[in-house]
């Protein structure tokens, strides 16, 4: 049963882990190659869609589930898989959803709060950008590595 749970956690995580390397290959790259204030615009309303997705839905339950995860893992498995299964929850808690709190949805909020006022959306666009998608890149690396550890950890029990 614990096999299968890693197995599904690990699947659930790679999907969350696609999501943000899209953002980081193409999404980004995509809306800064628009013209004027439309890609900060369409930034805007990707931001404020996201809490009404089945990716939130994932995202807050492998917070939930990291956490249960960690516990399963120190009650009932051995050294090695123990130590994955820990070390890919501790990767998404603090190098995505802590990521995500303290830099991306700060960013996403001021980058909210200009939205009528394109002059400075336009200036603070470019810094943002940049900023958000590094942030994501930390987020692709992080989920990644949670499901590669989960995964491996499935493979050694």
């Amino acid at each position: 049963m614990v096999i299968w749970i890693l197995m599904v956690a690990s699947l659930l995580m790679a999907l969350i882990s696609g999501v943000f390397l899209s953002f980081s290959d193409f999404v980004m790259r995509g809306l800064v190659q628009a013209s004027g204030t439309a890609g900060a615009a369409a930034m805007v309303g990707l931001n404020r869609t996201v809490y009404r997705s089945i990716f939130m839905v994932l995202f807050m339950g492998l917070l939930l589930g990291s956490a249960a995860l960690s516990v399963l893992a120190l009650w009932k498995m051995d050294d090695t898989a123990s130590y994955l299964v820990v070390a890919g929850a501790l990767s998404y808690i603090f190098g995505v959803a802590a990521v995500t709190g303290i830099g991306n949805i700060p960013l996403n909020k001021h980058l909210d709060a200009m939205s009528e006022r394109s002059g400075d959306m336009a200036i603070y666009w470019t810094s943002y950008a940049q900023r958000w998608t590094w942030l994501n890149h930390i987020r692709t690396a992080s989920s990644a590595f949670a499901a590669f550890s989960w995964l491996t950890a499935a493979t050694l029990l």
